[in-house]
C-alpha cells in the first residue's frame, strides 16, 4: 500500500479538503476520484466496503462544484467524501446491517443523519462492512467479509464499526460514520489509530438506524482528526422530532473546542476501576504517557472510583441482547428481507424458522437466545431487572465522579488489535473488549477515542477514552485536541 497521487490528497484533514475545493484549488470531483481510485486499489485487501456508490458519488461532486462555480457559499465539509456504515438507510443503496437476512433489502427512505449529510453537500461514496447487526467486537460476524486492519492485514479492526475505521485507516476515505452500542466506534478508531465519538444519547438522531439495542445505540463521527470529528458531528447532531429520544438541545459547541484544545485548569478524574488488570503492558504505558502529557498541558489529574464500573459487563450482556431479542424479531420473513421454504407446503411459522435459521449468524442468534431467556417467565427479575439496577448504579457513580471533575479518562481498549481468528470460538475474550467502553453506553453520557500512538509490544495504536457528562460533548473535544497536538496521535 505505497503512497501514490490519490492518498496525497486523501491524507489530507477533511477540513483542509473542503477549503482547497471551496477556493477552487482543486474540484469535489478530482477528491471523489481519488477516493475511488483508492478504493479500487487497496479494497481487496482491507475489504472495508460492502457497496461503492461511484456514480452517484460523483453527480454530488459534481453538484458541489457546480456551486462553487455559481458562487454559492459551501459549508466547511462541503465535498469531502464519507463512508457510512451500512446501518444507515440510503436510498438507493442496500441496507444489510452486515446480515444475510437483509441481503439485498433497498430502504425506502433516508436516515436523518443521511439526509443531514447530504443536505450539507457531503459525499457519501458508500457503506462499510459491519459486525452483523452491530453485535462484535472484530467485524468478524460479518455475514459478508471480515475486515482487515490496513495497520496490519492480519489484524482485526475492531467492531462493529470495523469497516468505518479501517477505511479511514487506509485513506479510502477522508470521514465515516458508525454507531456506538458499547463501544462500537470507539473500539475500532483505538485499534487502527482513528478518532471516534459516541455523542450523548439522544444528541444524534436513530431514526433510520436499524435498531440493535434501543436504549443503547448512538450513531457518531468518525475521522483521522478531532476538528474533522467535530465538524462531522455538529452536521449530523441535534434535535429530530422523528426520533422519540432526542434531545431538544442546541449541539454543544463541538468545533470550537476542537479548535481550542486549551485544558488549562480541567480536572481530569482517572478512573481507578479501568486501566489495570487485563489490559496490555504497552496499552497502559502509551496510556500512562498520555496523562503526564494532558498534565504538562495544563490539566489536573485526579484519581478516581467508580466502584459499580466492574459489573458493567454482566449488566450490558443481559440488557443488550434482551433489547436485541425484542428488535430482532421483526425479521420474520413476512415483511421484507430473507424468506427461506416458502414453496407453498409449509406453514409460516416453519418458513420462519428456516429463514431465521439460515439469515442470522452464530453471535447474532447467541445474543437473541440470552435475551429471550433473560426476558422469559420467571427470570426477568432475577436478570433483566438486576442488570437495570446495575446500571443504576453505574450513572450514579457517573455522578458522583462529574461532581468532582470535569471529564473521566481510561484506555479505550485493554487491548491492541488481535490477530484474525484468535477469539472467534471465545466469546468472553471477545466481549472484554469493551470492558472499558460499555459504562458510558448504560449511563448515556458522552465518550471518546483518541489516538494516543503506537503499542511498543507490536506497533499497533493505542486509544484514550476521554468520559463527559451528558451533552458536554465539547469536553471531549477539549481533550482530544490537546492531546493530538501534544502526542501527534498515531502514525
Amino acid at each position: 500500500m505505497g503512497l501514490n497521487a490519490p492518498v496525497e490528497l486523501l491524507a489530507r484533514p477533511a477540513h483542509e479538503l473542503a477549503r482547497m475545493i471551496a477556493a477552487g484549488e482543486v474540484s469535489a470531483v478530482s477528491v471523489a476520484e481519488a477516493c475511488l481510485a483508492r478504493i479500487a486499489e487497496v479494497d481487496p485487501q482491507v475489504l472495508a466496503f460492502l457497496s461503492v456508490d461511484g456514480e452517484r458519488a460523483l453527480r454530488q461532486a459534481a453538484a458541489v462544484d457546480a456551486k462553487r462555480a455559481a458562487g454559492e457559499s459551501l459549508g466547511p465539509l462541503a465535498g469531502v467524501p464519507l463512508a457510512m456504515k451500512d446501518i444507515f438507510t440510503y436510498q438507493g443503496l442496500p441496507t444489510t446491517c452486515g446480515s444475510r437476512i437483509l441481503q439485498g433489502w433497498y430502504p425506502p427512505y433516508d436516515a436523518t443523519v443521511t439526509k443531514r449529510v447530504l443536505a450539507a453537500d457531503i459525499v457519501v461514496i458508500g457503506k462499510t462492512n459491519m459486525d452483523e447487526f452491530a453485535m462484535g467486537s472484530s467485524t468478524e460476524s460479518s455475514g459478508y467479509q471480515t475486515t482487515r486492519n490496513p495497520w496490519d492485514l492480519d489484524r482485526i479492526p475492531g467492531g462493529s464499526g470495523g469497516g468505518s475505521a479501517a477505511a479511514l485507516a487506509a485513506y479510502e476515505a477522508p470521514l465515516a460514520l458508525g454507531t456506538d452500542t458499547g463501544g462500537s466506534i470507539r473500539q475500532p478508531a483505538s485499534v487502527t489509530g482513528t478518532v471516534g465519538i459516541k455523542p450523548t444519547y439522544g444528541g444524534t438522531s436513530r431514526y433510520g438506524v436499524v435498531a440493535m439495542a434501543s436504549s443503547l445505540d448512538v450513531p457518531g463521527p468518525c475521522a483521522r482528526n478531532v476538528l474533522d470529528a467535530a465538524l462531522l458531528h455538529e452536521v449530523i447532531g441535534g434535535w429530530d422530532p422523528m426520533d422519540s429520544t432526542s434531545i431538544n438541545q442546541p449541539v454543544p459547541p463541538v468545533v470550537a473546542a476542537a479548535k481550542s484544545g486549551d485544558v488549562s485548569g480541567m480536572r481530569l478524574g482517572v478512573v481507578k476501576e479501568l486501566g489495570g488488570e487485563g489490559c496490555q503492558p504497552g496499552v497502559i504505558q502509551r496510556y500512562r504517557e498520555a496523562l503526564g502529557a494532558l498534565e504538562s498541558a495544563g490539566a489536573e489529574l485526579v484519581e478516581v472510583s467508580c466502584p459499580h464500573f466492574k459489573y458493567a459487563l454482566g449488566a450490558y450482556y443481559l440488557i443488550m441482547p434482551s433489547e436485541v431479542s425484542s428488535n430482532l424479531a421483526r425479521f420474520d420473513a413476512v415483511r421484507y428481507g430473507l424468506r427461506v421454504g416458502d414453496d407453498g407446503s409449509r406453514s409460516m411459522e416453519e418458513v420462519t424458522s428456516l429463514t431465521r435459521e439460515q439469515g442470522f449468524g452464530q453471535e447474532v442468534k447467541r445474543r437473541i437466545i440470552i435475551g429471550t431467556y433473560a426476558l422469559s417467565s420467571g427470570y426477568y427479575d432475577a436478570y433483566y431487572g438486576s442488570a437495570q439496577k446495575v446500571r443504576t448504579l453505574i450513572k450514579g457513580d457517573f455522578d458522583a465522579a462529574f461532581g468532582q471533575v470535569d471529564a473521566l479518562v481510561s484506555p479505550t481498549s485493554p487491548t491492541t488489535a488481535w490477530k484474525i481468528g484468535e477469539r472467534v470460538d471465545d466469546p468472553l475474550a471477545m466481549y472484554q473488549a469493551d470492558l472499558c467502553t460499555i459504562p458510558s453506553n448504560l449511563a448515556g453520557n458522552c465518550a471518546g477515542s483518541f489516538p494516543v500512538g503506537l503499542s511498543p509490544d507490536d506497533s499497533m495504536p493505542v486509544g484514550l477514552q476521554v468520559m463527559a457528562p451528558v451533552l458536554c460533548d465539547d469536553r471531549l473535544y477539549r481533550v482530544g485536541a490537546a492531546l493530538e497536538r501534544v502526542s501527534g496521535g498515531a502514525r
